[in-house]
């Protein structure tokens, strides 16, 4: 899930909020001051019962952050990379370069965020306790209740042992330990998530079938995007395994032909474009310049007026968005950041010089010539 726009840096990772995060936020804020809260703690001004429900709504939303930032500290302490953390409707997700090197690792970096969910559950019931006792009754304390039981079931929910919730991590750890076949355990915990996603929709079109509303429709939901995630966790696993030995350089174009950010699109087109068969190039603006490509795609995006005085760098892809890795690095470890800005594209740098290209076409044809080699081996077998 993309990002719309950025919040910032937390912990040293960074932070990005998907526009639809806000559907979440407008109907826990409608929901809370519109029913709940009027029933419980009757008599107060719309505009209270408004404010309670925003205030939660953004809380719990913080409370979600919290969540992700614990899987993405303990990931980095535990040797895996951090891409960032984006909030979107269904939650957050902490976006990882590379995978777990252990189970023991894997266990950690799953367990802590229901544990992080726990543990301020019970500060914030703790809290309203703690104000009750003190005397104190009215909507602050319904919105503490309400803050540490949603974080309470929010973190049994993301304890369920299927993939790609937090429990199916757990359950791949322990099932990676066991048998230690960590393929064999993904896709365990891959196909425990469709069932739980299928069990969910069936749930769902239960209740609307019933008549129960928007509850019915909202797990149908989660249900389909559980399964269509588990099957993405599978397909992964299975891409890890094939890719296990290929590192970047093995499948990586090298030295690319580059072009300096201050040429014209126009000559650009006339020089580089319609003189060679390439369709991505670097961009060269100095050895301490971050690097970034520019795509036919993107230039296409140009009006022809506009080509004589727009250079390549204006149009190209913004240097934080190039997925860029080392001629070293695992090539399974650089697929998922492979950017949509660059058509799939990825730089691959050295010393702070870009030596090589990979794009979707190089990774495709070797996990095509992994399959024929499977096949081969079971031929001869």
């Amino acid at each position: 899930m993309n990002e719309s726009f950025r919040l910032g840096n937390i912990a040293g990772v960074r932070v990005g909020i998907n526009w639809s995060v806000l559907v979440i936020v407008v109907l826990l804020a409608l929901g809370l001051s519109g029913s709940r809260f009027p029933f419980e703690f009757p008599g107060r001004t719309p505009n209270a019962y408004l404010a309670a429900g925003v205030a939660s709504a953004v809380v719990f939303l913080l409370s979600i952050l919290a969540h992700e930032v614990a899987h993405a500290v303990v990931a980095r302490r535990n040797g895996v990379g951090v891409e960032g953390i984006t909030l979107w409707l269904f939650g957050g997700v902490a976006r990882l370069r590379g995978e777990a090197r252990d189970p023991g690792a894997d266990l950690r970096i799953a367990g802590v965020g229901p544990l992080v969910s726990v543990v301020l559950g019970v500060a914030f019931l703790g809290l309203a306790a703690l104000l009750g006792l003190a005397g104190l009754d009215g909507l602050t304390l319904g919105v503490l209740r309400w803050l540490g039981m949603i974080n309470l079931v929010l973190a049994v929910f993301n304890l369920v042992p299927a993939a790609p919730l937090d429990g199916g991590r757990v359950l791949r750890a322990f099932l990676w330990r066991r048998h230690g076949d960590r393929l064999r355990a993904s896709v365990t915990a891959a196909r425990a998530g469709r069932v739980f996603g299928f069990a969910l929709v069936g749930l769902g079109l239960l209740q609307v079938a019933m008549f129960a509303g928007l509850t019915g429709l909202w797990y149908v939901l989660i249900g389909w995007f559980l399964i269509n995630a588990a099957r993405g966790e599978e397909e992964h696993a299975r891409v890890r395994e094939a890719l296990a030995d290929v590192r970047v350089r093995d499948v990586m174009s090298a030295n690319p032909m580059s072009v300096p950010g201050t040429t014209t699109v126009e000559d650009f087109l006339e020089d580089y474009v319609f003189r060679t068969r390439f369709s991505v190039f670097p961009i060269t603006d100095g050895s301490t310049a971050p690097p970034s490509l520019v795509t036919l795609h993107r230039i296409k995006q140009v009006p022809r007026s506009d080509r004589a005085r727009v250079t390549v760098r204006d149009v190209a892809c913004p240097p934080g968005e190039v997925a860029t890795a080392r001629p070293d690095e695992p090539l399974a470890d650089l697929m998922p950041r492979m950017s949509q800005c660059a058509d799939g594209r990825a730089l691959v740098v050295e010393d702070g010089k870009v030596v090589g290209l990979v794009s979707p076409t190089d990774v495709a044809r070797r996990l095509e010539l992994a399959d024929l080699r499977d096949s081969r081996a079971t031929t001869h077998v």
